[in-house]
């Protein structure tokens, strides 16, 4: 099916959906009626209970990666070779020998496509499953719609003193402004993604602040006081007969509290308590580090991690994000290239010896891919003709991958899919309903994804 019709065709349930919320004429009560039930169906159940979802912001190059071209012209195919995988007939990129030896863990999808070029709406795309809702710089709005990870929370509540959703280790920025498609929106801030850092030491000590964004990092700590404090507050602020609303406020201010007095994910924060042979084997690297951390909070109960991994801190070195516009293949070897490798193996490899991949679906996104020529800088600029993810865990079968793309890898060949098929192919491997009802703060009703899930299971 064409990419514009199946996009109409995959849009139209909301579509209605919004018609009938708004009054408009045209649908027949028993029409309005099916389409509500059809939105809440209950997907066939998943095996995952938690999401790591691994974010490569800049967008990667799938050329140089997943999606090799070895046949086509050199400035097409670039310098990297093509090395075979443990699945016969899949390759991927040189510079990824360990995630080659653990193809029979993932797949691939590459026909993915959307039609944005810009980082910000890219990632709108990316990780809430819709189209950017303005042209521009998108700065996080209430009317946005909610990330995944906001979604999730919002479906598949964590217990008391867990976090909803977290982010690790910083929000993604682009031009200096915090960007619309990985917070709370219309859902609002209590389902909001919280940024959380490791409690102490490297490589996370000179990691830069952004634009205000609250970020968790929890040190050492005098739980008696806290607790001595925190009593006196209530009394102070919350008198008898006090009548004024602190809910937003006071709904941080309390997990905050009881992440820092003795919640289990205080502990999953602590890399400290990691055995060393693990950090090791992740990387001493903040990419490494946040994946680590990333599956040590899922253990802790939190029911979706959102990393952005990168070889450093992107607001001090714009190297070590995937913008590659130059020296494209330089970058690629020798930070970004290994620290994927390196951080996703490994993350792969452990929760499969811990027993716990099939209930950890794990995906790695990006804004989009590269254009197919190579620049006169030696780079890659933005594409979304097509690119490539990766997904595992949560009854995903590995070994294989799901569409392609045309001899240059600039356009699906077979089977093109979007951002919204992706994420109805997560929420099914969450045992989470694709059509799942959500509601914004006007009441009115939104199926959670508009796509279509893809045959992966």
């Amino acid at each position: 099916m064409a990419g514009r019709e199946r996009e109409a065709r995959a849009g139209l349930p909301r579509r209605r959906l919004l018609a009938a919320a708004g009054g408009l004429a045209g649908l027949s009560l028993p029409e309005v009626l099916r389409l509500r039930a059809e939105a809440s169906l209950p997907g066939t159940p998943g095996r995952a209970r938690s999401l790591i979802i691994v974010y490569l912001w800049g967008g990667l190059s799938h050329i140089d990666s997943l999606d090799p071209k070895p046949d086509a012209p050199p400035e097409v195919r670039g310098e990297f070779r093509p090395i075979a995988t443990a699945t016969p007939g899949i390759a991927v990129s040189e510079h990824l020998p360990r995630l080659a030896r653990l193809t029979e863990r993932y797949a691939i999808v590459r026909s993915i496509h959307h039609d944005d070029t810009a980082h910000g709406r890219g990632m709108y795309w990316n990780l809430t499953g819709h189209r950017p809702p303005r042209v521009g710089n998108i700065p996080p709005h209430s009317d946005d719609w909610p990330s995944i990870a906001a979604m999730i929370s919002r479906l598949r509540p964590p217990s008391a003193g867990v976090p909803p959703a977290v982010r690790v280790p910083y929000p993604l920025v682009d031009n200096g402004t915090l960007q619309a498609g990985e917070y709370g929106g219309w859902l609002g801030v209590k389902h909001e993604p919280i940024i959380m850092r490791p409690a102490r030491g490297e490589p996370f000590a000179g990691v830069s602040r952004s634009l205000g964004a609250e970020a968790f990092e929890l040190g050492a700590i005098d739980v008696e006081r806290v607790a001595r404090r925190e009593g006196l507050r209530e009394r102070l602020e919350h008198p008898p007969g006090g009548g004024r609303d602190f809910a937003s406020f006071d709904h941080f201010r309390a997990l905050a509290r009881d992440i820092m007095l003795g919640s289990a994910v205080r502990e999953a924060n602590d890399l400290d308590r990691e055995d060393p042979r693990v950090l090791d084997a992740y990387g001493p690297h903040i990419g490494g580090r946040s994946v680590l951390l990333a599956r040590r909070l899922t253990e802790a109960g939190v029911p979706v991690v959102q990393v952005c991994l990168a070889a450093g801190d992107l607001n001090g070195a714009s190297g070590d994000m995937w913008d590659t516009h130059g020296d494209n293949f330089n970058r690629l070897r020798t930070r970004l290239l290994p620290v994927f490798d390196r951080s996703v193996a490994t993350l792969l490899e452990d929760l499969a010896e811990r027993g716990t991949l099939d209930e950890t679906l794990v995906a790695v996104l990006t804004d989009f891919g590269r254009t197919p020529r190579v620049n006169a800088s030696a780079g890659r600029d933005h594409y979304p003709g097509v690119y490539s993810v990766l997904l595992a865990g949560g009854g995903i079968r590995g070994g294989q991958v799901y569409g392609s793309s045309d001899a240059l890898g600039a356009l699906p060949r077979d089977r093109p899919c979007g951002p919204p098929d992706i994420h109805a192919t997560l929420f099914q491997a969450l045992g989470l309903s694709p059509r799942a009802e959500l509601r914004d703060p006007l009441g009115r009703v939104f199926p959670a994804t508009d796509g279509t899930v893809l045959d992966l299971f």
